[in-house]
């Protein structure tokens, strides 16, 4: 099993819309970065675990745990015109983008702020904090996934 930070702004998609999918399931499309797009497409797999980071809010951080229930395939929403991930590049053919499928496990009791991961020692080298990272999906080292879960579970 692999660890994955996933990003999502979540006044478009939160670990709350998540949980409330049907099954706690949904894909996670619209990535529309090589890197990010080479990743979901030939490294995340099915059971990997990944961090649901809430990104370009105040504060920004981790706020719980998703799972990979569908391995990498064919962004769909590329195709579809009225998509705000439209890309005409991108045929059902010659697919350009790649999503998979995430499911809710849980929602931590404390909200991992992108300051506590920065001001963690044990972190200093996780790719979030990394300067100039924007991906929007990174791996997650196995160090780095027990002391990010440590912080979430503590009781507020």
């Amino acid at each position: 099993m692999h660890y994955w930070l996933f990003k999502s702004e979540p006044e478009c998609f939160s670990i709350d819309d998540l949980s409330h999918r049907p099954k706690k399931t949904e894909h996670w499309d619209g990535v529309r970065n090589y890197q990010a797009r080479n990743m979901l497409r030939d490294e995340i797999k099915k059971g990997d675990r990944g961090f649901f980071y809430h990104s370009n809010c105040q504060p920004p951080g981790i706020a719980g745990i998703i799972e990979v229930v569908k391995e990498g395939y064919p962004d769909f929403t590329a195709w579809d015109i009225h998509n705000e991930h439209f890309d005409p590049k991108s045929t059902e053919e010659k697919p350009l983008w790649y999503m998979v499928d995430v499911k809710f496990i849980e929602k931590f009791p404390h909200f991992v702020s992108l300051d506590e991961i920065k001001a963690h020692p044990a972190l200093k080298d996780m790719r979030i904090v990394q300067r100039g990272n924007r991906l929007s999906i990174t791996p997650v080292t196995s160090k780095e996934w027990q002391t990010i879960v440590k912080l979430g579970m503590k009781q507020k």
